[in-house]
């Protein structure tokens, strides 16, 4: 009854399904364990912050470059304020308003973005207060360059001058003429009358939306794995209870011919008229 799985049709069957199951575990599996380097890349960005608040503040050369491990972390530089900049679109407490952003040329010759503080309201330049002279020691916390549209980084281009959207090296290079460090520094206590802006967490430490797709994806693919064995044994169910048809010789029902009882041949014989003889044609002239 089950000579039918050695057909080529039922080889090309269990091979797909053979091969099939083995990669939607494996890929559900995968999913799965991004999911879970995730969660310990956040619990660990936690625990990292909370370090951060405690210990010494290191020299800003020993933290770079920027990865997870030191994004998050105390770093103190020091150099001269130069150019400074607005960064509209940030909320900070529930309230609309901008970062105060100002250059710091260190002595190492390359420029440090520094976020002085937070301002409510929409960017001015005469509200920004101007940044000390002279030589000044800055600690704050270490940030990862901004891209734009990640994180509720505004991605829009032509602001005013004086506005740039994200603080990264990318964006301030046609702004500054400066060498810039790819990374930026938000104060520990922000400087008179601006509010500091706390440290966010490095790039994909998160719980964010990306996480629970991986997790989504996770169960996506183990439901693939069951409805391809799913799918398998009704197949087999049905050419089994086919084979068992056959051998009791139940066989489909063929469909009834669609057209009637042939016609006799020949042409079809008039009515006979009243009296029951046939009569002549009209036309027929009488002799």
């Amino acid at each position: 009854m089950y000579r039918f799985l050695l057909t080529p049709r039922w080889w090309g069957i269990n091979v797909f399904v053979l091969l099939a199951i083995p990669f939607c575990l494996f890929m559900g599996s995968w999913q799965l364990s991004r999911f879970e380097a995730r969660v310990d890349d956040h619990r660990s960005a936690k625990e990292q912050a909370e370090t951060a608040r405690t210990e010494s503040a290191r020299p800003l050369a020993e933290l770079l470059p920027v990865d997870k491990a030191t994004s998050g972390r105390r770093t103190t530089a020091t150099g001269r304020y130069g150019k400074q900049l607005l960064v509209p679109d940030r909320r900070l407490d529930g309230r609309d308003g901008y970062y105060v952003l100002t250059l710091l040329r260190t002595d190492g010759g390359k420029a440090l973005p520094v976020v002085r503080g937070w301002l409510p309201g929409a960017p001015a330049g005469g509200r920004a207060p101007a940044p000390p002279a002279g030589r000044v020691t800055v600690t704050g916390v270490l940030q990862a360059s901004e891209t734009p549209g990640d994180n509720g980084v505004s991605a829009r281009g032509g602001l005013p001058a004086g506005q740039v959207a994200a603080i990264s090296a990318a964006s301030l290079v046609n702004v500054v003429p400066y060498d810039l460090y790819d990374a930026w520094v938000t104060l520990d206590t922000a400087d008179p009358g601006m509010t500091a802006v706390p440290a966010t967490a490095a790039a994909g430490t998160g719980l964010d939306l990306k996480a629970f797709q991986n997790l989504g994806y996770t169960g996506e693919w183990f439901v693939f794995a069951g409805f391809v064995v799913f799918m398998w044994f009704r197949l087999l169910r049905r050419e089994v209870e086919f084979a068992r048809d056959a051998e009791l010789g139940i066989l489909p029902e063929e469909p009834a011919a669609a057209a009637g009882p042939a016609l006799a041949e020949g042409p079809a014989t008039a009515p006979a008229g009243p009296g029951g003889a046939d009569q002549e044609d009209a036309s027929t002239p009488v002799r």
